[in-house]
Parts: C-alpha cells; sequence; structure tokens
C-alpha cells in the first residue's frame, strides 16, 4: 500500500506529479492511500514521507489536456474521494484513450458533476464577495468575508488581484486568508467572520442605490433563491434588504404610483433618478460578468437623459468608443447622429446604450478589428439594459441591430422580417427594430447605401412619431 501525502487540500502540483509516477509503475488505484497534512492514515501502509513516488524507468503516456484541466476543478473539490477518482480516471486514459469523451462513463459523469460544483462555487465567490473599508494606519485597505464551499480561495486570487490591482485588500474564508498589498500576493491562517467588518459608508450609498431601483412586482424569489442561495445574504449589503422590501411591496407600490402622479404633474422627474443611474453606471464600470471586460479599455455605459421617452439601444462600442468612454462616437455615431437629425429627433432629448458595455474586438497588428458578442455576452450583459430600462421607462425603445433586438426580446430577431413596424417588449414597452449605422457603412453599393439610408431615417422617424 502506498501513501502520499499532500500539503494543503487543493495541491494539485503535489497530486500530479505522485500521480505520474504511480502511473509510471502501474499501480494500481486501490493500492494508493491519499491524505491531505497530519490526516491519520493505514497503520500498514507504506511510507512516503509527503514525497511524490520517483517516476519508474517505464515509458511514459501522454494525457489529453481536458483530463488536466479536469483534475485542475475537481482537485478543488471538498470530495474526499477526489484524488483516488482522478488517479482511477488517470490509469483507465492508458488503455481507453477516448474515455474523456464518453459523457455516458458513471467515473466521467460523476467527476463531471464535481468540477461543475467546483465552477459553480467559484462564480459565487466572485458574484457574491463584498469588500468593505477599513482603517489600516490612515491607508485604505478592503476586507471581505466569504465562506466557500469548497478549496478555491487560492485559484480565485488571481481574478480578484487582476480585478483590484490597485487596492490594497484581504479575503477572510475559515478555511485560508489571502492578503493583497499592490504588489504581492500572500496567505494566512483561516479567520472568523469576527475578523471582518461590518460595514462602511460607501456600503450605505449602495444600499440606498438598491432600494430606489428595487421593483417587487418583478422579484422572482424562487429564480433568485436558485442562483443566490440565503447563505450568501448574511455578507452582502443589498440582500439585507431583501426580506424587508418584499415584506412592504404592496405599500411600496402605492407610494410609486403616487410619485409618478406627483412627477405628472409637476412636469418633471425630481433628483433621484439621476443620483440613481450614476450609481449605476459607477457599478458598471466594474462589471466582470463576462470575459470581454479583459482586453477592453473600459466599460462604456449610456448616456442621455434620465427621463427620456426614446431609447436607442445598439450592439456594442466600437474601437472609438472604447478609448472615448462614450457609445456612438465613431463612424457609426456620425452616420447615427445625422440620420437622428434627418429625422428631426433631438440626441440630447433621448438615451443611448448598447447591449454590450464593453468592446469585443480581434488583434491584428496594431489594429483592432470588431468581432460581433455572442450570445452568452448579450445575455450576461442584459442585467445593465434591464436596469437602465427601470431607471429611465422609456415609452418607447429602438433596437439597432440583431443583437440589440437579440437583448431587448430575449431572443433572435430577423431584423428584414421586423424592422419598420411597432411591436411590444416581453416587459410591455413599445419598441421597433431597425439596422445598425455600421450596416449602412458597410454597403458597397453607392445607391443601394443611399437607399438603405433613406430607409433608415424614416424608421427613425416613425418610432418618433409613436411618441404623438
Amino acid at each position: 500500500m502506498r501513501v502520499v501525502t499532500l500539503s494543503e487540500p487543493d495541491d494539485f502540483d503535489t497530486w500530479r506529479d505522485a500521480a505520474r509516477g504511480l502511473a509510471a509503475e502501474q499501480v494500481p488505484p486501490d493500492d494508493v492511500i491519499w491524505q491531505v497534512g497530519d490526516q491519520p492514515t493505514d497503520l500498514f501502509a507504506g511510507e512516503a514521507n509527503g514525497r511524490p513516488p520517483a517516476p519508474a524507468a517505464s515509458p511514459g503516456f501522454s494525457v489529453p489536456r481536458a483530463f488536466l484541466d479536469l483534475a485542475r476543478s475537481v482537485i478543488l473539490s471538498n470530495e474526499p474521494q477526489r484524488f483516488a477518482l482522478l488517479y482511477t480516471l488517470l490509469t483507465r486514459l492508458r488503455l481507453e484513450r477516448g474515455l474523456m469523451e464518453d459523457r455516458a462513463d458513471p467515473l466521467m459523469k460523476r467527476l463531471d458533476v464535481i468540477a461543475k460544483h467546483v465552477r459553480r462555487d467559484i462564480h459565487k465567490m466572485r458574484a457574491f464577495l463584498r469588500f468593505r473599508e477599513v482603517e489600516d494606519g490612515g491607508d485604505e485597505r478592503f476586507v471581505a468575508w466569504f465562506e466557500p464551499e469548497h478549496h478555491i480561495v487560492r485559484a480565485n486570487a488571481a481574478f480578484f488581484v487582476n480585478r483590484f490591482a490597485i487596492m490594497r485588500w484581504s479575503i477572510l474564508t475559515p478555511e485560508v486568508s489571502v492578503h493583497w498589498d499592490g504588489k504581492a500576493l500572500t496567505e494566512g491562517p483561516g479567520a472568523t467572520k469576527a475578523d471582518a467588518p461590518d460595514g462602511d459608508p460607501v456600503e450605505e450609498v449602495w444600499k440606498t442605490y438598491y432600494a430606489s431601483i428595487f421593483n417587487p412586482a418583478r422579484v422572482k424569489v424562487g429564480a433568485m433563491l436558485k442562483e443566490m442561495p440565503r447563505k450568501y445574504w448574511k455578507n452582502m449589503p443589498e440582500t439585507a434588504l431583501v426580506p424587508q422590501l418584499l415584506a412592504g411591496a404592496q405599500a411600496r407600490e402605492v407610494r410609486m404610483i403616487e410619485t409618478a402622479r406627483a412627477q405628472d404633474h409637476h412636469g418633471g422627474i425630481g433628483g433621484n433618478s439621476q443620483i440613481a443611474w450614476e450609481a449605476l453606471r459607477e457599478e458598471a464600470m466594474g462589471c466582470t460578468r463576462c470575459p470581454l471586460y479583459k482586453p477592453a479599455t473600459q466599460t462604456v455605459f449610456g448616456e442621455g437623459s434620465v427621463d427620456a421617452p426614446l431609447m436607442f439601444v445598439g450592439e456594442q462600442p466600437g474601437d472609438q468608443e472604447d478609448l472615448a468612454g462614450r457609445p456612438f462616437v465613431g463612424p457609426a455615431g456620425q452616420v447615427f447622429d445625422r440620420a437622428l437629425a434627418e429625422a428631426g429627433v433631438d440626441r440630447s432629448r433621448v438615451y443611448v446604450t448598447n447591449a454590450v458595455k464593453h468592446f469585443k474586438f480581434e488583434q491584428r497588428g496594431k489594429r483592432r478589428i470588431h468581432d460581433k458578442p455572442g450570445t452568452g455576452e448579450i445575455d450576461a450583459c442584459r442585467w445593465w439594459i434591464e436596469q437602465e430600462q427601470m431607471l429611465v421607462k422609456p415609452q418607447v425603445t429602438v433596437a439597432l441591430g440583431a443583437t440589440a433586438a437579440r437583448s431587448l426580446f430575449g431572443k433572435t430577431m430577423t431584423i428584414g422580417r421586423e424592422r419598420g413596424r411597432e411591436m411590444q417588449l416581453p416587459n410591455g414597452g413599445a419598441a421597433w427594430i431597425t439596422v445598425h449605422p455600421s450596416y449602412l457603412l458597410r454597403l458597397p453599393d453607392k445607391a443601394q447605401a443611399e437607399e438603405e439610408y433613406a430607409r433608415f431615417v424614416a424608421e427613425l422617424r416613425m418610432a418618433h412619431a409613436t411618441l404623438a
């Protein structure tokens, strides 16, 4: 019997070296005991002294990259048998080269489920971890408390280093703590929730914003609990408000109606919408809902009047928008502005945004070439569009292109069939679909380009006339 001792529960490197050596010696899985640290083991097992077995002289063998990716995820699990299961898979791969593609195999199915739970835990940590500011010798420092289900903290640390590179922060968990001083990442022992702060001034601002946009009529409690279980609520400032906001839903609805009537009576909107929009824009500046934030220069949020009756939704920012941080300022934006003017639409009285808030591109030499957003990226950004719609409350929304239509309607829309007529959004608002201005720039035939441009202007005019 062989014993392999790993230094940490997520010690992938030691497991890999040990498994490689054992497999080279053709040691059966049943003859290996895997343990972490000083855990008790079989008294009659052969000694390993915490070192992986030396590789035997027998020829080695290669494994698919998919196996290594799977192993890196599974190692992070809290499943006690994860090391043995992976080693069993490794030994089978020597004889069953296509095993990684056999998703019906019981072992593969079990490991896939384990890996899925780990990935979900990683996502939850990134989505629900909240930093709070603390005093640290006169300097800013931010501390967060999180209770992961699996051993994901070290593997997830790089994400927070990249995301909050200029902050000094600590993430405390029961198993291990990680600290970033702006230059180096260090580890410390586990902590308790009492070691983390309860709140800070920024948190109060966030609570105010969240309460201002909370719409009890749109809350689906079952779906919310599925995505965000109650265990995460106690560590998030906004979720602490949910029970009382739900409990007061009827009274809140009455107040909303009365406020709307008062605003209509006085002919304008107060400052709350502008404050809420500014808070929403500030939150979007740190959006990491999809990988597009990594290569992009910045988030390009919507702009315009927060009480605009007309909202335009484009595809995504282009190269110039990415650099300027504003929507529709490049060549397509110039076409859009000219068309609005010819249609009799005052751009200062509309709200303009994009379905996707980061520039997606391919790097070709020094040039960044536009790349169409995928369905996952569109869906990841729908939350921002929905928040903008809730704040602006436009009477009419115009989708500029297929990506915008997909975002607003939640499904693929055919531009040629749907454009030029009034429609209803899933949330009940009026909508029109037309082409994106960049489409007009790509038309090679001058006569066709002029014809399509005239049609585009006419459709903008019709959408604007709907307001009357």
